[in-house]
């Protein structure tokens, strides 16, 4: 393992996502998961503290991603990224609407249910 690399995705990755659902996931490791997590904190977040990307760049390019893909469930958790990287509820709509025009309605409308309360939400603490 590459410490420097894993200590600066831990960072990146709490910044993001917030350090209670990271502690929360890295609270569940076990014999199972404990590679998987280590794997995804050292490589995946360890990657997104490249800054040749900003992370609100990074949050763009995601959403659009695993829109497409149609992983809601990781979708709801890049919306609250998203927003704490700077996002504007409006340009999170733009980036679900550019969903729609490239991989279509059924997916556009899960994220657009995904996002909402995750976005209302985020307004409400405003």
């Amino acid at each position: 393992m590459d410490k420097d690399r894993y200590d600066r995705g831990l960072k990146m990755r709490k910044q993001v996502l917030g350090a209670e659902y990271v502690d929360k996931a890295l609270s569940n490791v076990d014999d199972f998961n404990r590679d998987f997590q280590r794997l995804l904190t050292e490589y995946c977040w360890g990657e997104w503290a490249d800054d040749t990307l900003k992370p609100r760049e990074r949050s763009l390019i995601n959403l659009g991603m695993i829109g497409a893909l149609g992983k809601m469930e990781e979708f709801g958790t890049h919306v609250r990224g998203a927003l704490n990287n700077g996002l504007t509820p409006n340009e999170i709509r733009a980036v679900i609407q550019h969903v729609l025009m490239y991989c279509g309605a059924p997916i556009a409308v899960d994220c657009f249910r995904t996002a909402k309360p995750i976005i209302d939400a985020h307004l409400k603490k405003k």
